[in-house]
């Protein structure tokens, strides 16, 4: 089991999930905009074979050539199949129905999944005051994603696209939970690398399959802007420091951050987008702050 450390607003790791929250909400804006001109299929095969090779150097630079066994391989491709393949099929194809701001909801309930699954897999600590801020930063989101009327969610706005969408936050738990599960085994970049290259493997044959890997033909630089900027930063980066999270503070404590994912997506949908911010918005990020802070003062006195 990982040794969970304390964690303080100035700690690496703190700062590290709040930019990786930041990067994870740029990736609602990049991927909305690249599967407009784009196959989903193509986009997210070509962002993690930018991530694969990235991180490819970087591990071959750092801890050399990697020597795995099959079994090693087949608990990599576990992460690729949860955290890459199917996460970005659910990603991707939800945004072609649903805008990235309200699309990014569904990550206020991965933390809930995560924190129930480690509660009941791993008999982490579950105290009242950790799951009143789980509760407070998902209520939070809900405000921050629904402009302030959660009751939205029930008067028919909820479709084919946010379905799909839910499926991210799933498999994204499963991702996260298999994570916790191997990191005394490998490193958090060699374990990136691994679910990326894995990952990569199965969309790239699937794209293939579907005769959309080199369909460029309505591609502009914002497709590939928005290739860029998913595999460097919303994978390459972010998928490493959230790897090495969950070795130093946990499962549970790291997966709270990402309530910050819909408030950062609101934020830069209203720069990039031109989007107007509303009191609700205001409210619900606040909200999210606290509870994700509330989260992890619980975690440290249960640490």
């Amino acid at each position: 089991m990982p040794i969970v450390s304390r964690l303080t607003l100035y700690s690496p790791p703190f700062i590290k999930l709040v930019l990786t929250a930041f990067f994870w909400g740029g990736t609602w804006i990049a991927g909305r905009s690249a599967v407009q001109e784009m196959s989903p299929l193509a986009v997210a095969s070509w962002r993690f074979l930018l991530a694969t090779l990235v991180l490819g150097m970087l591990l071959w630079r750092r801890e050399g050539f990697p020597r795995w066994s099959w079994r090693d391989w087949l608990v990599l491709s576990s992460l690729g199949l949860t955290g890459v393949f199917l996460y970005n099929l659910f990603f991707l194809y939800g945004l072609q129905y649903v805008e990235a701001g309200r699309g990014a909801l569904v990550t206020a309930f991965t933390p809930a999944y995560i924190a129930l699954a480690d509660w009941l897999l791993f008999r982490a600590p579950m105290s009242p005051f950790k799951a009143f801020g789980i509760v407070l930063a998902t209520g939070g989101c809900l405000l921050v994603v629904t402009q302030g009327q959660p009751a939205r969610i029930f008067q028919g706005e909820v479709g084919f696209g946010e379905c799909l969408l839910l499926g991210t936050s799933l498999s994204w738990a499963a991702y996260t939970l298999i994570n916790r599960k191997i990191s005394m085994r490998f490193s958090p970049l060699a374990m990136t690398f691994g679910a990326c290259l894995t990952g990569w493997l199965f969309l790239t044959a699937y794209a293939l399959a579907d005769h959309s890997l080199f369909d460029f033909s309505a591609a502009t630089w914002r497709a590939s802007a928005g290739i860029v900027f998913l595999g460097m930063f919303g994978t390459a980066v972010a998928f490493t420091w959230y790897s090495e999270a969950v070795g130093h503070i946990g499962s549970t404590r790291a997966s709270a951050f990402i309530n910050l994912v819909p408030v950062f997506a609101v934020l830069q949908g209203t720069l990039l987008l031109d989007e107007r911010l509303g009191a609700g918005v205001l409210v619900g990020g606040a909200t999210v702050i606290a509870g994700v802070l509330i989260t992890h003062c619980a975690g440290q006195k249960s640490a």
